[in-house]
């Protein structure tokens, strides 16, 4: 191999010391499997029996349908074409987004699962809210679904935007990056094995 090549071998090295560091302290990181399950839980709703457990299909639209109790009542989930439904169990009619203080109730009762988490919601709007432990929920309404956000699952997304190049927060720039990084790994292997192979002849 002439010098040209051992040259551009060797700055594609230096290019690559970052991406290596940045791999080996976040793959360091995951090898102590960090708090996952928490960081990443979905909330349940706190379920009640139903009182009345007949079900009838109001159309024939309806794919899936899901019947629950909660703090608030009877609650019916109806899938079709379209998307997902929220409608009252009793009435068969749309339940809209409830107010403020019945969303907090519904939010405290799913709470009490891991209440050392989640501790009270200190502010909630339309669908959203944050808990005193520094929570963000966000209630998915027509599937009567909660998702939490905490400190952890933050860094934990942030070491993982490190492991995979997503440095800019540009989807197609840390695509590009990606693909140029790897491209330079084969290319370091490929010219190392060259070296190698020469050397030994």
């Amino acid at each position: 191999m002439n010098y040209k090549h051992k040259q551009l071998h060797r700055f594609t090295g230096i290019v690559l010391l970052l991406p290596f560091l940045v791999w080996s302290l976040t793959g360091i990181f995951f090898l102590f499997r960090p708090p996952f399950f928490e960081a990443y839980e979905q909330i349940p709703i706190k379920q009640y029996p139903l009182l009345n457990s007949s079900l009838e299909v109001a159309s024939d639209n309806w794919v899936e349908v899901r019947q629950i109790r909660s703090i608030l009542g009877n609650h019916l989930l109806v899938r079709n074409t379209d998307g997902w439904m929220h409608l009252r169990a009793d009435t068969k009619e749309t339940w809209e987004l409830p107010s403020e203080s019945e969303l907090t109730q519904l939010l405290q009762d799913a709470f009490q699962f891991n209440s050392d988490r989640y501790g009270m919601i200190t502010e909630i709007k339309e669908n959203k809210g944050i808990t005193n432990t520094g929570i963000e929920i966000e209630i998915d309404w027509p599937t009567l679904s909660i998702t939490q956000v905490g400190m952890d699952r933050i860094w934990i997304d942030r070491i993982y935007n490190l492991h995979y190049l997503r440095w800019s927060g540009i989807e197609w720039l840390d695509n590009i990056v990606g693909i140029l990084g790897l491209c330079l790994l084969v290319y370091m292997t490929f010219s190392g094995a060259r070296m190698v192979l020469t050397t030994k002849q």
